[in-house]
């Protein structure tokens, strides 16, 4: 039986700056290829609290699972999801496809008409997740796919 502290409630922007870094800390050796290599994460994480929407997924206090996604192209209608990552500890219980699903639902309620995210080539749970949702591969770079979804805005 779960407790009531036990449940998942999904939020957006509720995340501050350090509780972005802790996650990103968390999750950090379990991207494809380990997200440190590629970025300053204290950076990063001021980035993504500064610049971008989040969606998050939080349990007993701790964010166990964060989409941030750039929206700041309101005049072409494309946002791009720069981070997608959930606990390992709370992998395959559907938190990622929660938080896509709010990701997208904000875009179209918002007039975005698609939204790209670019993917290692070797993370195939994460591909298999976004082409479920629709996202289509546009081009390759360095070993990434390029996944983009266009879909109707809403009027």
């Amino acid at each position: 039986m779960t407790h009531p502290a036990d449940t998942i409630s999904f939020e957006m922007q509720k995340a501050d700056e350090q509780a972005i870094r802790i996650h990103l800390q968390d999750c950090d050796k379990h991207f494809i290829p380990v997200l440190s290599e590629k970025v300053d994460l204290q950076e990063y994480a001021k980035k993504i609290f500064d610049k971008a929407k989040t969606f998050e997924a939080w349990q007993n206090g701790k964010l166990i699972g964060l989409i941030a996604a750039y929206f700041n192209n309101a005049q072409e209608g494309k946002g791009f999801i720069t981070s997608v990552s959930v606990s390992e500890e709370q992998k395959g219980k559907g938190i990622a496809a929660a938080l896509l699903k709010n990701c997208l639902e904000y875009a179209h309620d918002h007039h975005f008409s698609a939204v790209s995210l670019e993917v290692s080539g070797q993370n195939k749970p994460a591909i298999s997740l976004y082409k479920k949702f629709g996202f289509l591969e546009q081009s390759r770079k360095d070993g990434s796919l390029i996944m983009n979804i266009s879909f109707e805005p809403s009027s």
